[in-house]
């Protein structure tokens, strides 16, 4: 049963974080969705699309993100229950450093529990559906087509200008040269208006009242070259489907699949993704090791924090050796798995960090009960430093 005193800080921990998350994801979020929006309204896609495609973003910004909030709620939450004197009193009545870090080892195991569910299934199902979307505004021709009295390039050797467009979906005034060398010239199309439909092979442009303009440049059944053509037309079809490369069906990739698939790769998965099976084994390890990760540096945070005697100034010494006990951490973290990801004897190396940092914690929480075992003053106490 959680005592009063584990709820009261355990409370206080889950606050803090919740700040501390909001932040760093809004922060993080903000600087990849500039870039997003840059490459959506190149392709003249709509606010809805941005929106959608950021949503879908957020489950993997925020898994990258939650470790350091509760890394940072440890830290926040122990400086300020350690300034008004809680954990002063706490230890006066008997609390021992390991007594201590029992609501923190909860709040170590919310954070690794919200990780898991978000690296193991939010984020697979997210990245599934932002790929698909991706995969089919590559393929949305009339996004890219559809602009008001601007020059388009579609395709190497296209240009396309549309003077107005009517809510309709009349376009009035195009304008549309093809000098691709498979033409074997240059062609220039002009109509009064023209509506894009879908024809039984994809997109087609349907032209009225114009005229098709051919000059040429190569040798072919006509004979001469440089000879200029003129056709008048009341209506004409003109494919555009062709003038971007089709996708095809969609393979899901590695990071799409289930973590239970990637413990054990089957030869089909590996066919259809691509990838090796030291690949598709340090996915799925992954995915159970970072949680592990979030939750031994949550305890190596808090652990460093007991370190050192109080001070009226301030707890910065400890802030500082335990935020450079958290960089190494990840860069350790960093170094393992780029050992692991491509040689399938090595995939153990992921949790490797997780248990050199709860080791690490264990470590710091005997140390601060030395002084406590010869009777000497609490790791953290009421007087001045």
């Amino acid at each position: 049963m959680i005592s009063r005193f584990d709820r009261y800080m355990l409370s206080q921990l889950m606050m803090v974080f919740g700040f501390f998350a909001l932040v760093l994801i809004s922060i993080y979020w903000v600087n990849s969705a500039v870039l997003l929006f840059d490459r959506l309204i190149s392709d003249n896609q709509s606010v809805w699309v941005f929106l959608e495609l950021t949503a879908l973003s957020l489950p993997n910004v925020i898994r990258l993100m939650l470790p350091v909030a509760g890394f940072a709620a440890v830290l926040y939450a122990t400086q300020r229950m350690a300034g008004e004197s809680e954990l002063v009193v706490m230890q006066a009545t008997g609390f021992s450093p390991f007594r201590l870090t029992q609501p923190v080892l909860y709040f170590a195991i919310i954070v690794a529990l919200l990780v898991a569910i978000l690296a193991n299934l939010l984020v697979p199902l997210s990245r599934t559906r932002l790929n698909e979307r991706n995969a089919e505004i590559s393929d949305n021709v009339s996004a890219r087509l559809l602009t008001e009295g601007a020059l388009l390039h579609p395709a190497p050797g296209l240009t396309l200008y549309i003077r107005t467009i009517s809510p309709d979906g009349e376009l009035s005034d195009l304008f549309l040269s093809d000098a691709r060398a498979s033409a074997g010239g240059s062609t220039i199309y002009t109509a009064a208006r023209a509506y894009l439909s879908q024809g039984t092979s994809g997109p087609v442009l349907v032209m009225f009242n114009g005229m098709a303009q051919q000059l040429r440049t190569a040798p072919g059944q006509s004979g001469a070259t440089g000879r200029l053509s003129v056709t008048r037309f009341e209506d004409f079809t003109y494919d555009i489907g062709a003038l971007i490369a089709r996708q095809g069906p969609r393979t899901p990739a590695l990071d799409e699949r289930m973590t239970s698939a990637l413990l054990h790769p089957s030869p089909g998965l590996l066919a259809e993704t691509g990838a090796t099976r030291a690949q598709a084994l340090f996915t799925g390890h992954d995915r159970i090791a970072k949680p592990l990760l979030a939750a031994s540096g949550v305890l190596l945070g808090f652990a460093a924090m007991l370190q050192g005697s109080f001070s009226r100034f301030g707890m910065g010494r400890q802030i500082v050796g335990a935020s450079v006990l958290f960089v190494l951490l990840f860069l350790l973290s960093n170094l393992a798995d780029k050992s692991a990801v491509g040689n399938e004897s090595r995939v153990a190396l992921v949790y490797l960090p997780p248990l050199v940092g709860a080791t690490v914690a264990l470590a710091l929480l005997a140390w601060t009960t030395r002084p406590r075992l010869r009777g000497a003053r609490p790791a953290l106490s009421g007087g001045s430093a």
